[in-house]
């Protein structure tokens, strides 16, 4: 099943994210190998594709895991997490309906 992976960052993140970026992306990018993410990005903090210093204020992961606990132990282990970039991960299922 596919679940969401909503998180939202601490107040002035972007350092901390930029540090532990390379281990949180080879994460995803284990997930993309292995055919199980459907999208994943950083949620720009102003309304520009490259929001310089204003970093973000946190990120959506879609992927297919097996079950909520999975996905739950997956998320807990992210180097954000690890970093103190995120201060909540919301986990929940999704159900894609388009396209």
């Amino acid at each position: 099943m596919l679940y969401a992976i909503i998180s939202e960052d601490v107040k002035d993140s972007l350092e901390r994210r930029l540090a532990a970026r390379p281990d949180h992306l080879a994460r995803l990018e284990q997930l993309r190998d292995e055919g199980r993410l459907v999208l994943a990005g950083p949620h720009p903090a102003v309304d520009s594709e490259d929001p310089g210093e204003a970093g973000f204020s946190g990120s959506l992961v879609v992927a297919e895991f097996d079950d909520l606990e999975s996905a739950q132990a997956w998320a807990d282990a992210d180097p954000y997490i690890i970093a103190g970039v995120y201060a909540q991960v919301t986990v929940k299922p999704f159900k894609k309906a388009l396209p």
